[in-house]
């Protein structure tokens, strides 16, 4: 493809892209204006504008990267989520507009008036935390990762987003909490199962497997949460989780099984079944 009209690149662009992308047109359209350091209504106000070279040669480069399949958030560097615009990396897990549920969920059980205390387990980019940093500035944050490149990711976006209300821990799950309580504990862990082949395909195979697949039913990371999560929640403190469509009914068991009360699951924007709570009994 040489440099055209950017008409014709996004025609083209388009094209190629429907062969890996379920939104062709709106990746070519953000890899095209990123490329030419504009907003992307700069493409439709100047369609008949033909890029400079060396715009044109970082579009085709990206334009190659993804048709092979690479996500646009890791091309560009950042994804959008909770309206913050988050840094991320191959380090991190792309932050999913599904978990914005696991934000709702957790707004509702905290109190907007009043200080209270929150982690956020296994935090990645820092997505969940720092909505509700910026939802709930009084209060009290932790977020806590077994990656220290995924917390480099997070810290830098809380810099650069100034939000200041956050401490970030290393460490697996509740493991960095020893000696405290919570109110609310939200987790979105790894619930894909090791013998599931679609962690293999598509966008998910850029993304770190550890942050996808959890054991040979997927709900290893879930089972462990479920385990360790009272010993840091205050009674009435609430656990969010987020999970796979199919399992809906197997961590609402999880939850009661441990002794939770007040048991729900919730289903996202597309009513697939994605997110469950709990409230540890008074």
């Amino acid at each position: 493809m040489s440099a055209a009209p950017l008409r014709e690149l996004l025609a083209a662009a388009t094209q190629r892209l429907a062969e890996v992308s379920e939104t062709p047109r709106l990746d070519a359209e953000l890899l095209l204006a990123a490329a030419l350091e504009r907003p992307r209504s700069y493409l439709h106000a100047w369609p008949e504008r033909v890029p400079e070279p060396d715009r044109a040669t970082r579009f085709f480069a990206w334009l190659d990267r993804r048709q092979a399949g690479e996500p646009i958030a890791y091309l560009l560097g950042r994804r959008e989520f909770w309206s913050l615009e988050l840094e991320v990396t191959p380090d991190t897990l792309i932050p999913r507009p599904e978990t914005e549920l696991l934000v709702e969920l957790a707004l509702e059980r905290l109190p907007a008036d009043r200080t209270c205390a929150l982690a956020d387990l296994g935090t990645g980019s820092g997505a969940i935390a720092l909505a509700l940093a910026v939802e709930r500035p009084r209060a009290r944050i932790v977020a806590t990762d077994l990656g220290p490149a995924a917390l480099t990711v997070a810290r830098r976006n809380a810099r650069r987003l100034n939000i200041g209300n956050i401490e970030f821990r290393e460490g697996d799950w509740c493991a960095p909490l020893v000696g405290e309580r919570f109110d609310l504990l939200v987790s979105n862990p790894p619930y894909i199962a090791a013998t599931d082949p679609h962690w293999r395909q598509g966008d998910l195979r850029f993304e770190p497997a550890t942050a996808l697949v959890a054991g040979e039913d997927g709900l290893d990371a879930l089972r462990s949460i479920v385990a360790q999560a009272p010993a840091y929640l205050w009674a009435g403190g609430w656990l969010l989780l987020e999970h796979g469509y199919d399992q809906g009914e197997a961590v609402p068991n999880l939850l009661r099984q441990r002794g939770f009360v007040d048991v729900s699951d919730h289903r996202d924007a597309t009513q697939m079944s994605r997110a469950s709570a709990g409230r540890w009994p008074a």
